[in-house]
């Protein structure tokens, strides 16, 4: 998916496609590529994120913009939006979890590392990422904050799958994530929500890399 995407991006960025510019079919950019149709429908899901494309429901995938935006869209909201609401949120979260939680937190929490660093599916990796932070809004005792995750969960699921195929998180997410539940199982509130500004600057650094290579 990261070369199909490379590709589009480039021919985009180099003005083989313009802007308004309809794309060829997911069939033929499969064959052009020599992989499935599911990786081209990734690479266009990734392009769309990126400002590049737009997909037409009936019509096909046009262009649309000449350069990939500063700010990616994940689902109803930018990446700048998303990213300064999870700082707001999910740092004191993190505290009040530290403080909070309870056995059954602690052993849902540990269960959900050891999954994901078992994990080898992408899409159910991602599906425990997300799954990981509502459980930590949900130690926090809270049930407001976990509210507040739930609904911007889907938004979550689309930036964790971009950041792990374009930007190989998965392994430093695995390691942030278990470095937050150490803090948490210490009842160290000022530690944990220092694991969570450290998770939230990766996840930003990341996405900044992506859009400016």
């Amino acid at each position: 998916m990261e070369a199909v995407l490379g590709e589009i991006r480039g021919a985009i960025e180099r003005g083989e496609y313009g802007v308004g510019d309809k794309l060829p079919a997911e069939a033929a950019l499969a064959q052009t590529f020599g992989v499935s149709r599911s990786v081209i429908r990734e690479a266009l899901r990734a392009s769309a994120a990126l400002g590049l494309t737009v997909s037409r429901t009936g019509k096909g995938t046009y262009v649309q913009a000449a350069g990939a935006a500063q700010n990616p869209i994940f689902g109803s909201y930018s990446a700048r939006d998303l990213l300064e609401v999870r700082r707001h949120v999910e740092i004191p979260v993190a505290a009040f979890a530290a403080r909070r939680r309870s056995a059954e937190d602690l052993d849902r929490l540990g269960e959900l590392t050891e999954r994901m660093r078992r994990e080898t599916d992408d899409t159910a990796w991602v599906a425990l990422d997300t799954l990981f932070h509502i459980s930590v809004a949900q130690a926090s005792g809270n049930p407001v904050f976990a509210k507040v995750i739930e609904e911007i969960r889907d938004a979550l699921r689309q930036q964790s799958f971009f950041l792990n195929k374009l930007g190989d998180r998965r392994e430093r997410s695995n390691r942030e994530h278990e470095e937050l539940v150490s803090a948490i199982r210490a009842a160290e509130p000022d530690a944990a929500g220092a694991a969570m500004t450290t998770h939230l600057d990766q996840v930003e650094r990341t996405l900044t890399t992506i859009v400016s290579p």
